[in-house]
């Protein structure tokens, strides 16, 4: 009987398994640091909501699809700001750390 995985043929799908794993994990960890050093905060204000909100885009977001969805009076789905319902009445602020 033949055999049709040989110990070399073993290792070589091994590794080959490693590095597509390992060049996945680092693109993944690459892409979750730049986002906050890119964007950084973005800091938003309402009359109805106590304190300053600050939130960190993610992805492609930026201050500006923040602030949009703020003020959408439709708008459900994300939890900017500590899940506020507050909808319009939202403006963006200068961040003081």
């Amino acid at each position: 009987m033949k055999r049709i995985f040989t110990s070399k043929r073993l290792g070589l799908v091994f590794i080959i398994v490693v590095i597509v794993v390992g060049l996945a994990l680092v693109s993944v960890q690459a892409g979750s640091n730049s986002a906050p050093d890119k964007a950084g905060p973005c800091c938003f204000t309402n009359d109805r909501y106590s304190g300053v909100c600050k939130v960190y885009p993610t992805g492609d977001e930026t201050c500006g699809d923040i602030l949009a969805y703020l003020n959408n009076p439709m708008a459900t789905g994300k939890t900017y700001c500590g899940n506020t319902h507050i909808r319009g009445g939202w403006t963006q602020v200068d961040c003081k750390e």
